[in-house]
């Protein structure tokens, strides 16, 4: 089986994902070509250079809909020969797309790739395309559905999480991700989103709130808790799920979860010899990749079961990762990783996560990757997983290798 190997990472800032947010007016199709032209111009490719762009975004409707990988390709300075292919895996979609293309040239099913994706969250609200899971009764009374606010609460309160836990290690969060920013650890990845006359509109992780401390978030109330609580509320759902639960503990707010971000990424994957071709060296193998489904209403502990997979898929042990990206759609979720395989805190999102940088969906995945790649090389280690939890129930993982 051929290698699929990383080339080159890039990753637009992160911008608040509302109507002032700096990067309110860039539609997602835009977003995308700033990246797709950058690995174009920094690894001097040129006519159909790659197999495929494959694209991951989440809410797949209005701008963001009809393909838009296809479009994002016929919109850039990629040739046209070079098809486009849309994917949603929820949160984990940028991995997905970049574990596609690891699998695709492992495969023999083309040299090279672009993977990645988009999130406009501030111009596509999350929701806004009537998933059937959770609007549906036939689907949601089968499912036991509860929003993931509340999953996040349900994992706190199974696992025993508090409030003090969650909001600790949000400002952590918001820690690392300053002390990165200020010792330019992003450098290597991030490119400025510039206006149609070269202005740049953002040049830095716009969502960032780095004086964070726990007595500003201790003065937070609970987002998730009314919509549990009131009758007949999202409590009672889970219950019929785990009755054992007596009560659910709300501890999550907009302090210790994901901010609502715009956002993209791309990854550069090929072969040995697509490397070769362009005069490119590579910076990682893909050494493996998993993915799984787990329990619906729960739904976030995906990147527990992941791991586990990934790691008895590639002959590994825990102790074999020198360095974790898990995303921090909620504290409890990260929480939930480091107490399952016991790993240190140190080495789990050195640089912050999504709790301080924000989340653009469809993107996600795709981010963590590139920055799990650059902080491995800062550190100089060798292997580093990356992992997500996914929507309804599922998880992604990810395990690269320096070379």
């Amino acid at each position: 089986m051929t290698d699929a190997y990383i080339y080159d990472t890039v990753r637009t800032p992160r911008g608040k994902g509302r109507k002032d947010g700096a990067l309110h007016e860039v539609t997602a199709v835009k977003l995308s070509t700033e990246v797709l032209n950058a690995l174009k111009d920094r690894n001097g490719l040129e006519g159909h250079a790659v197999e495929d762009v494959i694209w991951g975004n989440v809410t797949q409707v209005k701008e963001q809909g009809g393909c838009l990988a296809r479009t994002a390709v016929l919109a850039s300075e990629l040739d046209e020969s070079i098809p486009g292919l849309a994917i949603n895996r929820f949160c984990a979609s940028g991995m997905e797309a970049v574990n596609l293309a690891a699998n695709q040239v492992m495969g023999g099913a083309g040299d090279g790739y672009i993977a990645g994706g988009v999130e406009m969250m501030g111009r596509v609200p999350m929701g806004s395309d009537g998933a059937a899971i959770a609007v549906d009764p036939s689907v949601a009374m089968e499912t036991y559905f509860v929003p993931q606010g509340i999953s996040a609460d349900i994992i706190a309160t199974e696992y025993g999480f508090t409030r003090d836990q969650a909001d600790a290690l949000a400002v952590e969060s918001q820690k690392r991700a300053k002390a990165a920013w200020d010792d330019k650890r992003f450098a290597k990845s991030i490119i400025e989103v510039k206006d149609q006359n070269g202005l740049t509109i953002l040049d830095h992780d716009e969502y960032m709130r780095p004086g964070t401390d726990m007595q500003a978030l201790g003065s937070l109330n609970a987002s998730f808790q009314q919509m549990g609580e009131v009758m007949p509320g999202f409590d009672a759902v889970a219950k019929l799920r785990y009755p054992h639960l007596e009560k659910v503990s709300h501890i999550h707010h907009a302090g210790n979860s994901s901010g609502i971000v715009d956002g993209s990424a791309g990854v550069l994957v090929g072969s040995k010899a697509f490397g070769e071709k362009w005069g490119l060296k590579p910076r990682a193998r893909i050494r493996q990749t998993a993915k799984i489904g787990t329990d619906p209403t729960i739904m976030l502990t995906g990147p527990v079961p992941a791991t586990h997979k990934i790691l008895a898929d590639s002959g590994m042990k825990i102790g074999d990762i020198d360095l974790f990206e898990v995303n921090e759609a909620f504290a409890s979720v990260v929480l939930r990783f480091m107490q399952a395989f016991d790993v240190d805190p140190a080495l789990v999102n050195p640089n912050g996560g999504s709790i301080a940088m924000g989340h653009p969906l469809g993107a996600t995945g795709a981010i963590i990757i590139g920055t799990l790649l650059d902080e491995l090389e800062r550190q100089d280690k060798e292997v580093g997983l990356a992992t997500l939890c996914i929507a309804s129930g599922m998880g992604a993982a990810t395990i690269i290798e320096r070379v």
